[in-house]
């Protein structure tokens, strides 16, 4: 199974993280090889084999493992030992809707799917605090990776200019053609059109990956500590998953964060 890690975050021996490839599983078509979502119309049993093959090859429990149904909103839960007592189909419903995850827990193991969106994977090392984002256009324009860590200021006393950054592998600025529409939505929103917007043989491209970063330096998150992968799904969708290549009916890689 082919998993991409970061140097950022590779470079602590205190987490585990990765993002998974389509290489190494079991799944077909647009699934290929390698699905980790049981939410896009793979055969579950396929589902299920990926990711047990995944959580072989980083050595935990598929129970360990704990990633939401996404809805591209701006919801973020804490995974908490309250939430480990729940009941699987209550742990289900709790994490359904949300599209960022927090948590102090050591061997808990949380993350996103993605297929061209922003995935976004945090790190506090003072308060040894994870959180792992779900980004995409509208969760960047409702600023969910600044709640995000807002929640762990919260909850964990985590100070921005500490935490450590890596934006994931996602659509590019190059392949990411969008309408006027979205110029306007990230306009009314406050955003720095001129910076993350550009206009190439008169198609607009969104920078996905600048809104973040614009989005983190804003809370104090200095430049140096946001590594972004700078790797492309959409031109390279024989490596990984795309929705707008595949169809949203394929597969989706998991962007994950653990303290060991």
């Amino acid at each position: 199974m082919k998993l991409i890690r970061y140097p950022i975050l590779a470079a602590h021996s205190s987490i585990t993280h990765f993002c998974t490839a389509r290489i190494g599983g079991v799944s077909s078509g647009n699934y290929g090889t390698c699905n980790i979502s049981p939410y896009s119309g793979d055969l579950p049993e396929n589902q299920k084999r990926n990711l047990q093959l995944l959580c072989n090859e980083i050595n935990i429990a598929p129970n360990q493992l704990v990633f939401p149904y996404q809805t591209h909103g701006n919801i973020v839960k804490v995974i908490d030992d309250e939430f480990l007592q729940l009941s699987t189909n209550n742990r289900t419903e709790f994490l359904n809707g949300v599209d960022a995850l927090i948590t102090q827990l050591p061997a808990i193991c949380i993350g996103v799917t993605t297929a061209d969106c922003v995935p976004i994977l945090i790190y506090d090392p003072v308060n040894k605090a994870i959180a792992a984002v779900h980004a995409g256009w509208r969760g960047t324009n409702s600023r969910i990776v600044q709640k995000t860590i807002q929640a762990m200021q919260v909850l964990y006393g985590t100070y921005p200019e500490n935490v450590l950054v890596s934006i994931g592998v996602s659509i590019s600025p190059d392949a990411y053609n969008v309408g006027e529409d979205l110029l306007l939505e990230f306009e009314n929103s406050g955003f720095p059109t001129e910076l993350i917007f550009s206009k190439k043989e008169g198609i607009l491209h969104l920078d996905l990956w600048k809104a973040n970063k614009w989005l983190l330096t804003e809370m104090g998150v200095p430049a140096s500590q946001i590594e972004i992968a700078n790797i492309c799904s959409y031109t390279n969708a024989d490596i990984y998953f795309s929705a707008r290549k595949l169809g949203l009916k394929s597969g989706r890689m998991l962007s994950a964060i653990m303290l060991n």
